[in-house]
C-alpha cells in the first residue's frame, strides 16, 4: 500500500512539474519582439533593363564584285586597324591597273609630242590643250583603277572583335554585299527606357551639364566592374509605351562586355528622412499593407500603411508610420486585433546595414 502511494505522489509531482515547465514556455512564448521604424538618409537604386551596344560597331561589305578568294581572320577574333581581313580575286582589277597605266604612257607621249611641236609653232594651242586634258584623264582613271583594285582588299578601319561570317570562301560576293561586323568595345552605350514621370522627376533634380552616375548589373546579376554615366536623352517618348530612350556611357577596358548582351541599368535614388520597416512586420489584407501598433499599455491595433518602395526584405513607408511607433516584428500569426501583449523592444539600427546598395522594385 505504502508503494502504491508513493508511486501516485511521484506521478503526481511529475505532473505537476510538467505543468509547470509548459507554463513557464508558454510564458516565454508570449513575450513578443517590439521595435520602431528607423528614419534615415539612405540610397535606393531604381532598375531599368537595359540593351549594351558597342559605341562603335559597323557592317564590313565588299565594295566590289568578285570572288572571296582569301579569309585572313576568324570569327570572334581580335583584329588591329589596318589588319588585311578578306581579300576578293583582283585579276579583273589588277589588268584594269595595267591598262590604264598604259593609256597614260600613250597619253604622256602625245602630250611630249604635242609640246615639241607646240613650241615650233607647228601645232595649235587648242591641240595642246587637247593633249594635255587627254593626259590628266587617263592619270584620273588610273587612279580610279587603282582604287577599284585596292577595294579588293578589305582592311579593319579599326581595332575590334570580329563577329560570324555572313559569306564563304569561294563565293561570288556581290558589291555591297555584307561579309561581316566588327565591334570595338573598348566603350560601350547602354540604352534604357525611362517612363514620362521619371523622366520628369530626373529632369528637375539633376543640375545643368551634371552627368548622373549609374551602375550596371550585368545578366549573371552581378555588378559590373565600374560605374557609367547618362549622357544622352532621346528627344522625342514613344507614344505606344510613354517611354523616353536614355543612353549611358559605361568604359570596358578590359573586354567583358560585349555588343548585344542585356543587363538592368541601377539608377540611384536619394531619400531624405526614410521610415524603414522589416517586411516580415507587415500583413496582407487584401489588397493593402498592415502593421500592428502596440500602444503604450502594451494593446497592439492593426494600422494601413503606404508602400514608397520594396527592397529586399525591407519596406521604406510612405505613409502610415511615425518612426517614434512602436511596431510587432514578429510572431504576427499569434496575435488578434486589440490584444494586449506582453513584449520586449529590439532596435531595428543592427539590421539597417543590410538596405545600404540595394535596388529598389
Amino acid at each position: 500500500m505504502r508503494g502504491i502511494l508513493f508511486v501516485a505522489f511521484s506521478a503526481t509531482t511529475m505532473l505537476f512539474a510538467s505543468c509547470s515547465e509548459h507554463k513557464v514556455e508558454k510564458e516565454k512564448e508570449a513575450t513578443f519582439v517590439v521595435t520602431s521604424p528607423i528614419q534615415t538618409d539612405t540610397t535606393i537604386y531604381k532598375e531599368y533593363v537595359a540593351q549594351i551596344h558597342s559605341a562603335n560597331h559597323i557592317e564590313l561589305r565588299s565594295q566590289e564584285k568578285g570572288y572571296l578568294e582569301k579569309i585572313y581572320v576568324d570569327e570572334g577574333q581580335l583584329v588591329k586597324k589596318g589588319q588585311l581581313m578578306f581579300k576578293l580575286m583582283p585579276a579583273i582589277y589588277e589588268a584594269e591597273v595595267e591598262k590604264a597605266k598604259a593609256e597614260v604612257n600613250f597619253a604622256e607621249i602625245e602630250y611630249k609630242n604635242s609640246k615639241s611641236l607646240s613650241e615650233n609653232n607647228v601645232v595649235s594651242p587648242n591641240e595642246m590643250a587637247m593633249a594635255k586634258a587627254k593626259l590628266e584623264k587617263s592619270k584620273a582613271e588610273l587612279r580610279l583603277a587603282q582604287a577599284h583594285l585596292g577595294f579588293t582588299e578589305i582592311r579593319a578601319p579599326f581595332d575590334g572583335i570580329m563577329d560570324k561570317f555572313h559569306t564563304r570562301l569561294g563565293s561570288l560576293v556581290d558589291e555591297g554585299e555584307l561579309l561581316t561586323t566588327l565591334s570595338d568595345n573598348s566603350k560601350l552605350w547602354v540604352y534604357f527606357n525611362v517612363a514620362e514621370s521619371e523622366y520628369l522627376d530626373y529632369i528637375q533634380k539633376v543640375k545643368n551639364k551634371e552627368k548622373q552616375k549609374v551602375l550596371l548589373q550585368m545578366a549573371n546579376k552581378e555588378m559590373f566592374e565600374s560605374s557609367g554615366y547618362i549622357e544622352t536623352i532621346e528627344a522625342d517618348f514613344n507614344n505606344e509605351t510613354g517611354n523616353i530612350s536614355f543612353r549611358a556611357t559605361f568604359l570596358n577596358p578590359k573586354g567583358i562586355l560585349r555588343h548585344g548582351e542585356t543587363g538592368n541599368i541601377m539608377m540611384p535614388v536619394n531619400l531624405k528622412n526614410a521610415i524603414i520597416i522589416p517586411q516580415k512586420s507587415s500583413f496582407d489584407v487584401l489588397d493593402k499593407k498592415f502593421v500592428y501598433v502596440v500602444d503604450e499599455t502594451g494593446v497592439i491595433r492593426s494600422t494601413q500603411i503606404t508602400i514608397a518602395h520594396e527592397i529586399p526584405h525591407f519596406y521604406i513607408v510612405e505613409s502610415g508610420l511615425k518612426p517614434t511607433d512602436k511596431i510587432l516584428l514578429e510572431g504576427l500569426g499569434k496575435v488578434k486585433n486589440n490584444e494586449k501583449i506582453k513584449y520586449r523592444f529590439v532596435p531595428l539600427k543592427n539590421e539597417l546595414a543590410e538596405i545600404k546598395n540595394i535596388h529598389a522594385e
